[in-house]
């Protein structure tokens, strides 16, 4: 296949620039762009109060750098010129992907950053939750949102604050108005969680169910910790024992990732597993319950977590233990990933780079079956 720069070869680019509102200045554009032999295969308009910011998707020769059409966009009257390589991916129009992130974010409330992420670009999208107690706080953002240049601050459904920047590129008013939009979506549907659930054969013999789980899980992820020992909670949260139960109600908040639970045929709670979104990085964290430790449970949610992370467009997650918790360790180097380790202050991190495939189990665990 030929290289971006072989003769007779294209290379797909998405462009921002702004031109003045007036006739013929889009048209002054597309010339100079014709000029180069670049195809126009999109175009976006963005209106601002004086002129309009024109996003294109284009397909131009192979040899032809991106400074090339950048003094071409610039010599037609094109001025803040942003330009950067684009990929299959972005032929698909703006209002399908738009209509796709809300389906996705209307089958599950953990998709919302995601979705703020692949409507807007690379940008670092933070939470701010409401105060405890139950208090609401607007941390001084209207109800309508604010936005300023490259920050946009929305209102969270449940009263907190998403945050989100892009530094180098200025957002719209049409991605803002976007963006809210996603946001208001989420907060008239409410909580809600995929139905799916699989069902697996530990290699002993024992069920185990495997599903989503949330802040409707708390009472539950609780008792397990009362029935954890005093080593397996301080390996999992780095801290006080007595502190363990204060980080629940954040971790099983699908508004700052997503947790998977493992549960008996009792109905009890073993396990959890979170995949938390921590600005542009992602965590992975684990906790088993003692009495169910070295069964492949917490392999088993790590690989899933893993799996997740890499649909969502991931390109590593991060765990942050102590070399002394063997179990996760070994959990990591199970993954079959290239791993980075990186020691902090007595903290391993471990940085599992991810691949374009990644196997949503975790080994040889036994049978599943989905109901």
């Amino acid at each position: 296949m030929p290289g971006a720069n072989t003769p007779g070869s294209n290379t797909l680019w998405r462009m921002r620039t702004t031109v003045k509102d007036e006739p013929g200045s889009l048209a002054s554009l597309c010339t100079a762009l014709a000029g180069h032999r670049v195809d126009i295969l999109s175009l976006q308009t963005h209106p601002l109060a004086e002129g309009t910011v024109d996003e294109f998707l284009l397909r131009a020769p192979g040899e032809l750098q991106a400074s090339g059409i950048a003094t071409a966009v610039r010599t037609a009257g094109g001025t803040d010129t942003w330009i950067e390589r684009a990929d299959a991916h972005d032929l698909v129009d703006a209002p399908t992907r738009v209509l796709g992130l809300a389906a996705r974010t209307a089958l599950d409330a953990a998709e919302l950053p995601l979705a703020l992420r692949q409507l807007l670009g690379r940008c670092t999208i933070r939470s701010q939750p409401a105060p405890a107690g139950g208090g609401r706080t607007s941390d001084g953002v209207p109800v309508e949102g604010a936005l300023d240049d490259t920050v946009m601050r929305l209102r969270a459904p449940e009263g907190g604050v998403i945050t989100v920047e892009r530094p180098y590129l200025p957002f719209t008013p049409t991605e803002f108005a976007r963006a809210r939009a996603l946001v208001e979506l989420d907060a008239r549907l409410g909580p809600r969680l995929p139905r799916g659930r699989d069902v697996l054969t530990l290699a002993e013999g024992s069920d185990i169910t495997v599903r989503r789980a949330d802040t409707r899980d708390l009472a539950a992820a609780k008792a397990m910790h009362e029935r954890c020992s005093d080593r397996t909670l301080r390996l999992r949260y780095h801290g006080p024992v007595g502190d363990a139960d204060r980080y629940l109600n954040h971790l099983l908040s699908p508004r700052f990732g997503r947790t998977l639970a493992v549960q008996t045929a009792s109905g009890r709670l073993v396990g959890l597993g979170h995949l938390l979104w921590d600005g542009d990085e992602t965590e992975v964290a684990v906790i088993v319950e003692d009495a169910w430790q070295r069964r492949g449970v917490g392999g088993e949610l790590l690989g899933r977590l893993v799996a997740m992370a890499a649909e969502g467009g991931c390109r590593s997650v991060y765990a942050v233990t102590q070399s002394s918790n063997t179990g996760m360790v070994a959990a990591m180097r199970g993954l079959g990933l290239p791993l980075d380790y990186q020691v902090e202050e007595g903290t391993l991190v471990i940085t599992a780079r991810l691949g374009e495939t990644v196997s949503t189990g975790a080994g040889e665990v036994g049978s599943t079956s989905a109901p």
